[in-house]
């Protein structure tokens, strides 16, 4: 088996955002760390800043206080970009309403949906309720009436309600005009 030739790199690798970011998730300061890796708070600001690389002694160490692995450091966070024109059109139901999943198929932490409902499209006319913990909508464009067994929200663009997503509920764009919406569910909706 032949080895691939790779050349070395001399650019350094950025981690100083990733570091920076794991000491305040740890909410530690700069001062605190120093103290329990006995590296200096200039030479870490400069690390945090990528202006001087550690060393694998220091680094191991910063990752030890820091309750991270080396590895995390240097992993390519995984990144989909979905464009409107290639989002897969889908269908979660009800009428007069054109549905586009704007977050990867594979995402299962969340799934954020983009509807277009024409003019007096509505849902279900029996109440449903989605497989999901949390559901947000978000009104971009138009208006648009959320309907639950005991409550009823007439919104406009900019208002946002979120809600259990395992209650009933159903909808209808109330206006002669396009309504555009962007529904969040967390996590994902099985099957979706």
């Amino acid at each position: 088996m032949k080895a691939l030739p790779v050349e070395p790199s001399n650019a350094p690798v950025a981690i100083g955002s990733r570091i920076r970011s794991a000491r305040q998730a740890q909410r530690m300061t700069i001062e605190q760390v120093a103290d329990s890796t006995g590296l200096t708070k200039g030479f870490l600001s400069r690390v945090e800043r990528d202006l001087t690389s550690p060393s694998v002694a220091s680094l191991v160490t910063l990752c030890q206080v820091l309750s991270i692995s080396i590895g995390d450091l240097f992993t390519v966070p995984e990144t989909h970009l979905t464009r409107l024109g290639e989002a897969p059109k889908i269908s979660l139901g009800g009428e007069g309403i054109n549905e586009r999943l704007m977050t990867a198929r594979s995402e299962r932490r969340l799934q954020m949906i983009r509807a277009v409902v024409e003019p007096y499209g509505r849902g279900e006319a029996e109440l449903y309720s989605v497989d999901c913990e949390v559901e947000t909508l978000h009104i971009v464009a138009g208006r648009f009436e959320l309907i639950f067994s005991n409550a009823r929200y007439e919104m406009e663009a900019g208002d946002t309600v979120t809600f259990p997503g395992r209650e009933p509920h159903t909808w209808v764009n109330p206006s002669d005009e396009e309504a555009v919406i962007l529904w969040t569910l967390v996590p994902a909706a099985s099957g979706g």
